[in-house]
């Protein structure tokens, strides 16, 4: 990257917080939304656990709850920009990779309502799904700065949206042994989230009057060879590779990461590729041991993981609770993407 790239705004809508700062401050107070649906049931005839969004029918199934979790966390992030009129933005999101219950229509409806709302409060310059996943999300933000890098848009607002709640959905997951219910150990909790954020170069921070509420050190995607369906051992090759790509311009010993956000979730495939990361990369990390998984507060959220990492960060920074100001961020999908991001906090100036 040959400019400083900066987040500006953040926007969020989790089942432990209807905005970024109340779903911070729930994280962090290791509140937990796992709970049972009030009328699905698992394939041994349990009640469903789940991390329900509080605020919506737990009746209304798929893309209309996307939709609604999108449109919350997308004004959110806009927020602050209000006062500067219809500023030029590009819009990038994450969103699932297809699966039984999402398709490429459930993309396309999620995006028509957020190039909808973004159209009426600025122009738009350009629109983007990125269906990968749990990766989706920092993989749109690795090709929004491309675009930034070489002057092809000014801002771009970066986010990424999911929800398992979908009868196909939790019947696949069930199926495959991924849900979390009495028979499977190794299986995770689904959840439901929309993480956005605003991301430009410091220069036009500077212009718009807008806080730098977090500089992006590096970001980079790699490609696991053996991914989770290939029946391979995964090695962690692509993760540490990422980590690797994103940590690079570090200065160490000095900058080394305080603060990781994963998506380790329960299955423990996820915890044994990220086990291989300490013994080959221990560098950058303070303690690469120490990580934050949120998914144990509002469960497994998709391509929404990575959006929703970085409104954690920035909230630490903001509340002044932040272990350092070095963050990394990964994340992992299904079909094989790895991406991660590393972001460096501001000093925060004590009053």
């Amino acid at each position: 990257m040959t400019r400083r790239f900066v987040i500006v705004a953040t926007g969020a809508r989790t089942p432990v917080g209807l905005r970024a700062p109340t779903s911070a401050a729930a994280v962090r107070a290791r509140i937990c939304r796992h709970t049972f649906h009030p009328t699905l049931l698992d394939g041994a005839g349990d009640p469903l656990r789940f991390a329900l969004d509080g605020r919506l029918d737990p009746d209304r199934f798929g893309t209309l709850r996307a939709e609604t979790l999108a449109l919350t966390a997308l004004r959110e992030c806009l927020e602050p920009l209000a006062p500067l009129g219809r500023i030029p933005l590009s819009l990038w999101v994450g969103v699932p990779e297809v699966r039984p219950g999402w398709f490429g229509a459930d993309t396309d409806a999620v995006m028509r309502v957020l190039t909808d709302e973004l159209m009426r409060r600025a122009r738009v310059e350009d629109v983007m799904s990125v269906p990968l996943g749990h990766a989706g999300g920092l993989a749109a933000l690795c090709l929004a700065l491309r675009e930034l890098d070489v002057g092809r848009t000014r801002a771009c607002v970066v986010g990424g949206v999911d929800t398992y709640l979908h009868p196909a959905t939790l019947d696949w997951l069930d199926d495959s042994g991924r849900l979390c219910t009495s028979a499977n150990r190794s299986a995770f909790v689904p959840g439901e989230a929309a993480g956005f954020f605003v991301v430009t170069t410091d220069a036009t921070a500077r212009g718009w009057r807008l806080p730098e509420l977090a500089t992006i050190r590096g970001v980079a995607t790699t490609r696991e060879p053996n991914p989770l369906a290939s029946g391979r051992v995964c090695t962690g090759e692509a993760l540490i590779a990422a980590i690797a790509q994103a940590t690079a311009s570090l200065h160490l010993p000095q900058e080394k990461l305080a603060t990781t956000y994963c998506d380790i979730n329960g299955e423990r495939h996820r915890s044994e590729e990220f086990l291989c990361v300490p013994l080959r990369l221990p560098a950058p990390f303070v303690d690469a041991n120490r990580y934050d998984a949120p998914a144990d507060a509002w469960g497994d959220v998709g391509a929404a993981s990575g959006p929703l990492y970085i409104t954690l960060a920035v909230a630490s920074a903001q509340r002044g609770y932040a272990h350092g100001p070095h963050v990394l961020a990964w994340t992992s999908s299904d079909g094989g993407i790895r991406a991660a991001v590393t972001l460096t906090l501001p000093h925060r100036h004590e009053g």
